[in-house]
């Protein structure tokens, strides 16, 4: 069966409706007046407990380089992940997701440098679910050390699911893998009914205990 996408009007009311059933939505482009729910055939996921960072990546998140923060700025991040020649964010992709930023279903993590903000991601949480949306970064490294956090968030606080939507050649490094369509759904359902803290590590997270949350690893 190939990808799916249709048309349709979206509230953040449906959006959450969508995440709990699979799907979610993209515009073509970011002069696009239309947002497609894409339902693909190949999920992309990363495995928390086979979450990999390079040393290099560690040693730097230890040091404090940037200064990370979580939900101070969730505008500017969907912003800076706008930023690009091509994008799947317009308008109305903006909308919903400060919406369901307001509503506490969707979360920023920032990385700051000199407190100029240089990277970061989204993405919105539902029960033990967390569907990474996307990242951006004007420095290197500064989008790998906010998905360290992310990961170890989410390990600390008891999510079962880290959804990448699709495998990228970036993300693959970190252990993202495919699985398919079938599989995501049934850990899909036990995750989003599942329950989950995602302020388990406070907006302004300890780098130590980041860098060690993430190192660990598990194959059981």
């Amino acid at each position: 069966m190939s990808d799916r996408a249709v048309i349709i009007e979206l509230t953040p009311s449906i959006l959450l409706r969508a995440y709990a059933a699979g799907v979610f939505p993209m515009a073509e482009s970011a002069n696009s007046d239309e947002v497609l729910w894409i339902d693909p055939e190949l999920r992309g996921v990363i495995p928390l407990n086979r979450f990999h960072a390079p040393r290099s990546l560690l040693k730097l998140v230890r040091q404090g380089r940037f200064e990370v923060t979580v939900d101070c700025d969730f505008e500017a991040v969907i912003e800076g992940c706008a930023d690009r020649a091509s994008t799947w964010i317009n308008d109305e992709i903006r909308r919903l997701y400060v919406s369901l930023h307001r509503m506490g279903y969707a979360h920023s993590i920032e990385a700051r440098r000199a407190g100029r903000l240089v990277g970061g991601l989204y993405g919105v949480k539902l029960g033990g679910a967390f569907f990474g949306e996307s990242m951006f970064s004007d420095e290197t490294n500064a989008s790998k050390v906010a998905l360290v956090h992310l990961v170890a968030r989410l390990k600390r606080g008891g999510f079962q699911l880290l959804d990448t939507q699709f495998v990228t050649e970036h993300l693959a490094q970190f252990g993202a893998r495919t699985i398919s369509r079938a599989r995501y759904h049934d850990l899909l359902e036990l995750a989003v009914a599942a329950p989950a803290d995602f302020d388990a590590l406070g907006d302004r997270p300890d780098p130590q205990e980041v860098a060690q949350l993430s190192a660990q690893r598990s194959y059981l």
